[in-house]
């Protein structure tokens, strides 16, 4: 296959030896298998945006810390400077979040450096060493359903503990490996603290992978774990290590259970939608 610019710049540079193969493509980023030595790895390159997605990605990059108040007027002015830097800002944000969320114990690919705006980072396979299926893939039993999802809503749970919320994970984007699920794409990455719609952010990701795993095991539907961390989060009580039961008792003055669930349904639709727009993406490419 004919080699990338972006990557015949790191073999150049002897930071990988070949590549292998495409691995997927999108909107936001081609990934490849590469080689590095005796190790096969993946490559991300990142696409740059451009002005057609500005607007959607402020609301995710709200109380993202930025290098100094000139980039900061820059963005907030949608300047053709200021949306350098968002693109800057965009790539970055994954390339930290990994770094991050590995040193706090969260299951995510093993970052090993971001170069000329490619990220180079562990390859997750099956036990065949093939490239793992995606969560969506893949049939599971009623208990496997139910181990997947206690086991996501921990690595939410530390997220969250570091101040982080993924912010559009579904099953399109949690890998399965011989040791359960691995997060992946975290361009899009949320600070808990400092974004608005965090909460509304977190509530959808739980509500993505509970509908998801739902499928094997229907219980799941009643369990409420999003609400459950962000209380504990706003009282200061949630740890990595805390044992979290998904039962939340709703302020009914204040609250409609009904319109909780029905936006996790509209999230879960608007998953869909997103995984066919990265689709059809990556068909024209």
């Amino acid at each position: 296959m004919k080699t990338p610019q972006g990557l015949q710049t790191l073999i150049e540079e002897g930071v990988i030896d070949q590549v292998l193969r495409p691995l997927k493509s999108g909107k936001e980023a081609s990934v490849y298998v590469v080689r590095c030595g005796e190790d096969v790895r993946c490559a991300k390159v990142y696409k740059d945006m451009g002005q057609r997605s500005f607007q959607a990605r402020v609301q995710y990059q709200e109380g993202r810390k930025v290098r100094g108040s000139r980039q900061a007027r820059a963005i907030g002015k949608a300047s053709k400077f200021g949306r350098k830097e968002m693109e800057e800002n965009w790539k970055n944000a994954e390339v930290d979040a990994l770094y991050q969320l590995t040193a706090a114990g969260v299951r995510v690919p093993r970052p090993f450096g971001y170069f000329s705006g490619v990220l180079v980072m562990e390859l997750v396979t099956d036990a065949d060493g093939h490239s793992a299926p995606r969560l969506g893939e893949v049939d599971l039993s009623a208990d496997t359903a139910r181990d997947y999802h206690r086991f996501l809503m921990q690595q939410v749970a530390r997220m969250l503990c570091i101040g982080l919320i993924h912010g559009d994970l579904s099953e399109y984007n949690v890998l399965v490996g011989p040791e359960g699920p691995v997060i992946i794409d975290l361009p899009q990455v949320v600070s808990a603290s400092g974004n608005n719609a965090a909460r509304a952010m977190l509530r959808r990701d739980v509500g993505n992978i509970t509908i998801s795993l739902s499928r094997f095991a229907p219980e799941l539907l009643d369990t409420y774990y999003g609400e459950e961390m962000w209380a504990l989060y706003e009282l200061g009580e949630l740890h990595p290590d805390t044992e979290l039961t998904g039962q939340f008792e709703f302020d009914e003055s204040i609250a409609d259970v009904d319109s909780v669930m029905q936006s996790i349904i509209d999230a879960r639709e608007e998953a869909i939608i997103r995984q066919q727009g990265r689709e059809a993406a990556a068909q024209e490419d």
